[in-house]
């Protein structure tokens, strides 16, 4: 299965503007700039995007993890904060925070599930993958 979202920049770095399509089409021609990412702009950013990708596999993940240990979740509530060192140009940290309702389990099987699901998620294997480039001038 392969998934695509484009970006399309015009402009310098600081003053230009661009916008964010995904295949499904939820984001259209979504706005992101300078300050949508470094201040408090009207619109998106790649950190933020990184950040529901991570906590929505997650929930998923774990979802899967708990039914195959026989549990099935209330409500799986994760917040995911990515840390974007700016000076160093680097995401540093994707913090998860997770608060979950689920009948019947223990906090320690509970803790133990959460912890496989935060190391098998797709998207917590990719923030520490394999990159690779088609790079064309056009």
């Amino acid at each position: 299965m392969k998934r695509h979202a484009k970006a399309v920049w015009e402009g310098t770095g600081k003053e230009g503007k661009g916008s964010l399509t995904t295949q499904s089409t939820l984001l259209s021609d979504a706005q992101y700039s300078f300050l949508t990412r470094f201040e408090n702009g009207i619109g998106t950013n790649p950190e933020e995007l990184v950040a529901a990708a991570h906590a929505g596999c997650f929930s998923m993940k774990l979802a899967f993890i708990l039914n195959g240990a026989g549990y099935t979740a209330n409500k799986i509530d994760t917040k995911c904060v990515i840390t974007l060192d700016v000076p160093a140009g680097e995401v540093t940290n994707a913090h998860l925070t997770l608060n979950a309702s689920v009948d019947g389990i223990t906090a320690e099987k509970f803790a133990e599930l959460a912890a496989e699901a935060k190391v098998s998620c797709p998207i917590s294997k990719l923030l520490n993958a394999e990159l690779s480039l088609d790079a064309n001038l056009v």
